[in-house]
């Protein structure tokens, strides 16, 4: 037999997939995450639930092995259920408030060294798929830019007379980013040849065999075998370009706030990472 508050629960996923609008995959993520707090609560009554009580669950799954950011997204998923039992009349208050999950161990992103940026990018394209691979690969890295925002890019925002770039970034963000020798030259080249193979109707600026907007899986695809084909002996994958790129800006400007700006991350404890990173061994 269900009990009440497994009824509130399965009451709260509904709400959040077909008032909310949420994703499906968002669903499933709240459920798992409720399943885990009722499986460790002892009380039965969901308004008796103490801070304590939900310190001692965070306890308890951390001690099992989960990290930080698991446990983050967890408390979330259970401060937002108890705001709707709040505004449902169910519960009074929120246990769920003010605290603190344990820190996970920071781990560092991967990066190419610059002699590997160069040996990555240094090929002569052999054909029109090459030199839009080259101009992809090197506006890439050239600007630091996620995968997303590479795919979307249009031609009208390059600026060649101003050496930059408009990209637009999460949240609708716009941020100007400047572009390197390299990137605008391979740039030149390739919208010399994009109309031989881009349908008329196709307003990104890099495009698939077909002609259609390039999707962002060919992308990572292309980039490994590029990779390979240059006898990188890593993993090239499209966030290994944009950490690297923001390695090696701070690595030669020591500016932060600059490599902030360039990345378009809303704060800069995102962009200390790169900080931490040991550049001796990039040099």
């Amino acid at each position: 037999m269900t009990s009440k508050r497994e009824s509130l629960a399965v009451a709260f996923i509904h709400h959040i997939i077909y008032e909310r609008r949420l994703s499906t995959l968002t669903g499933i993520s709240y459920t798992k995450d409720l399943r885990a707090l009722l499986a460790h609560l002892r009380k039965e009554n969901l308004d008796q639930v103490q801070t304590q009580d939900i310190r001692l669950i965070i306890a308890q799954l951390h001690g099992k092995g989960l990290s930080g950011r698991s446990l983050a997204r967890m408390l979330s998923a259970w401060r937002s259920f108890y705001k709707y039992l709040i505004r449902e009349n169910h519960c009074q208050h929120n246990p769920c408030v003010g605290i603190r999950v344990p820190k996970s161990a920071q781990k560092l992103p991967n990066v190419l060294s610059p002699d590997q940026a160069m040996q990555l990018l240094a090929f002569q394209p052999e054909n029109i798929l090459a030199a839009r691979d080259s101009a992809m690969f090197e506006l890439f890295y050239s600007c630091g830019l996620r995968l997303a925002e590479l795919a979307q890019m249009k031609s009208e925002n390059i600026y060649f007379s101003e050496g930059t770039v408009r990209v637009f970034g999460k949240g609708g963000k716009t941020r100007i980013v400047p572009v390197g020798d390299y990137a605008i030259d391979a740039l030149k080249k390739w919208l010399d040849l994009r109309s031989n193979i881009a349908k008329p109707d196709t307003t990104t600026l890099f495009v698939s065999h077909r002609g259609d907007p390039i999707s962002p899986r060919t992308i990572s695809h292309r980039l490994k075998n590029r990779g390979i084909k240059q006898g990188i002996h890593q993993n090239v994958h499209p966030h290994i370009l944009r950490h690297s790129f923001a390695s090696h800006v701070l690595q030669s400007s020591g500016d932060l706030r600059a490599v902030q700006e360039m990345l378009g991350h809303a704060h800069i404890t995102s962009t200390q990472v790169y900080t931490h990173l040991d550049f001796q061994h990039l040099t």
